[in-house]
């Protein structure tokens, strides 16, 4: 890259950004959220989380709106993001460049690391986001190990989030990658001109029935979000980090402590709605 990413943040630009993402957190998305107090006051963390709603995550930017409200625009956390969006959404990756997005290197990830400074990974990536409706109450990271290795090698607790209800704002139907890849294998160019690991059919704005990974606008669907309980690992280090069988047994143990609490979360959003009703 011809530059740092982490130079690119910009709390200028978050505090003007910041009346329009609030007007979204209490209009649009009316986020109910929850769990803040377990985040302590200061110090590095990884934060951990599963998104939804395609390239739009709506729950996302909501996160960060709580986040601003009560940390402020100085104290810094990096969201490391799919690196293909800076190839093939360069205008939007710059914007979500300066609010703290960097592409997700290792080169990246060790730097702002190094700095001290916090990181926000979203491990499922586009097929965390892209999963069909009937999964949405589903923890999936697809076996994905990275972020333990790094969370162990600098001894970094893990703070898991969870959401619910931006799987509303738009409705996956189902994923034909490996039909496309077929056809692709035949001869014929990936849309875009990139494999996007997951080429889902869904229904939303400004599409209406659409398939593949293309930019969206979220329908309005209240959001719940939790943050939980910081996870501390009982060997961290370069030598955990490289130990594969016990990187399994932390990755299990966060995608399981993440699971019951969105099951937990699920079953409150119902209550809730079925006392309302």
């Amino acid at each position: 890259m011809p530059h740092s990413p982490i130079v690119e943040r910009d709390p200028e630009f978050i505090r003007q950004l910041m009346p329009v993402l609030e007007w979204f957190y209490q209009n649009y998305f009316r986020v109910q959220t929850q769990g803040w107090e377990h985040i302590p006051p200061q110090g590095q963390l990884m934060f951990v989380g599963s998104h939804n709603g395609g390239l739009a995550t709506p729950d996302l930017p909501m996160f960060l709106v709580d986040w601003f409200r009560r940390f402020g625009y100085n104290r810094e956390v990096y969201g490391l993001a799919h690196a293909k969006m800076w190839q093939v959404y360069p205008a939007i990756a710059q914007m979500a460049a300066r609010v703290g997005a960097i592409p997700f290197y290792a080169r990246n990830a060790m730097a702002v690391l190094d700095q001290g400074t916090s990181v926000l990974v979203y491990p499922g990536g586009g097929e965390d986001a892209f999963r069909p409706h009937r999964l949405r109450d589903r923890i999936y990271f697809n076996q994905r190990t990275g972020f333990i290795r790094l969370a162990l090698w600098h001894s970094l607790p893990i703070v898991p989030f969870i959401s619910w209800g931006a799987h509303d704002t738009l409705i996956v139907l189902g994923d034909c990658y490996e039909q496309v890849k077929q056809i692709h294998d035949l001869g014929i160019p990936w849309l875009l001109g990139i494999d996007p690991e997951v080429f889902p059919i869904y229904l939303g704005l400004p599409w209406g029935l659409a398939v593949g990974p293309l930019p969206n606008i979220p329908w309005p669907s209240q959001i719940h979000t939790r943050v939980c309980p910081p996870i501390v690992f009982e060997r961290t280090g370069y030598e955990a980090s490289r130990d594969r069988a016990y990187v399994k047994a932390c990755y299990h143990q966060v995608v399981d402590t993440m699971q019951k609490e969105l099951d937990a979360l699920v079953q409150e959003v119902e209550r809730k709605t079925d006392g309302e009703g």
